[in-house]
């Protein structure tokens, strides 16, 4: 399969004027400053990279400040003018719709609305909202329609509600913690029990989520059991594989996770048909995500999966953009 028909899962858009709300707000996301980024400048990048279409969605740190009316205009804003990409170019772009959490009401609505009116292709969610997590009770009504309608969810990482650490941009370690911290609050709530189809696609190979998955599958067994039974059921060696199921059912792209020393796990953990290829234009500059596609490029795996990686599981994720 051609390198140049790449599905890329984790790709962002910032529209003209919510980049200069951003830039009135001081706000640098990830600690970093907000790059420069356009329509022409995504299909520039896109054909250099060997990828074909970009499914687009907002960065943190979203569009709710506080103020739940003015991020439901932004939120309905930037979700038009990411449509009107896809209208003018869908062999080139998709959508992953922007939600108000934590307003909950005003992202019930607007998940409505990007679904049935702009045909969205899914949703983007952060990790946590205002400090709360996707696990959370209060965000179930939003879990459960999107159950209902069987949307794939991006997952991106935000701020941790936590203080940064001087000289540490929060990209480089916090954003791993976050997206670990609302998986596992996904896993430890039952949420993804409760809500089987909803298709959670972790960005960054899930974080820290399939170094620490023995960590994460022991809390489990703690919480459900007295501590000597979860020890007896680890005794039990079949229980294992079963109990590490639930880290299958993600989806975890490889947007700066291409390497050597992250690879190796993600493949451990993850199905097969639950990874996908992720770049993180434009936060990740081109030089960066080149040298990691170079990395993934000569990795050593089965060509199928390679090609699976790069453009199948996300046509069974998108069926309007199998070939």
């Amino acid at each position: 399969m051609s390198r140049a028909r790449r599905i890329d899962t984790h790709q962002h858009l910032i529209p003209p004027r919510y980049a200069d709300w951003m830039h009135d707000k001081g706000i640098r996301p990830g600690g970093i400053d907000l790059p420069a980024w356009s329509e022409s400048s995504a299909l520039w990048f896109m054909d250099g990279h060997g990828i074909q279409t970009g499914i687009l969605s907002l960065s943190t740190p979203g569009v709710w400040f506080g103020d739940d009316a003015e991020a439901r205009r932004w939120a309905r804003e930037v979700n038009e003018y990411g449509a009107s990409l896809v209208r003018r170019r869908p062999d080139r772009f998709g959508l992953f719709a922007t939600l108000t959490l934590p307003d909950v009401e005003g992202a019930l609505a607007e998940a409505e609305y990007a679904l049935d009116e702009l045909h969205a292709d899914g949703i983007v969610l952060l990790a946590n909202n205002d400090g709360r997590y996707l696990g959370d009770p209060g965000f179930a009504p939003l879990l459960d329609l999107l159950n209902r309608r069987k949307v794939t969810v991006f997952v991106h990482p935000g701020e941790l509600p936590a203080p940064e650490v001087p000289g540490i941009p929060t990209f480089t370690a916090d954003f791993l913690l976050d997206t670990t911290r609302t998986a596992t609050s996904l896993i430890l709530s039952g949420a993804m029990d409760r809500y089987p189809d909803i298709k959670f696609i972790l960005a960054h190979a899930g974080g820290f989520v399939p170094y620490i998955s023995y960590r994460i599958l022991l809390t489990m067994l703690s919480q459900k059991n007295k501590a000597q039974q979860a020890w007896a059921i680890l005794d039990q060696r079949h229980q294992v594989p079963k109990l590490m199921e639930v880290f299958k059912r993600f989806y975890y792209d490889i947007a700066l996770s291409a390497s050597p020393a992250a690879l190796p796990s993600l493949l451990e953990v993850a199905a097969p048909d639950h990874i996908t290829y992720g770049s993180d234009y434009p936060f990740a500059p081109p030089p960066a995500i080149r040298f990691l596609n170079g990395q993934f490029e000569k990795y050593p795996l089965d060509a199928a999966l390679r090609d699976a990686i790069d453009r199948g599981n996300s046509e069974a994720l998108f069926p309007r953009l199998k070939a």
